[in-house]
């Protein structure tokens, strides 16, 4: 799987798929510590 695609018809979507899922994870993250702070 390239990185980066010579013809990048889903390269948008990859891109979103990382940035959503990244999104997600620090969301998550942020959740987590929300709710164990005092």
């Amino acid at each position: 799987m390239p990185v980066l695609d010579p013809n990048p018809q889903n390269g948008q979507k990859k891109m979103l798929i990382v940035f959503g899922s990244f999104f997600a994870i620090f969301v998550i993250i942020a959740v987590i510590a929300t709710i164990a702070s005092p």
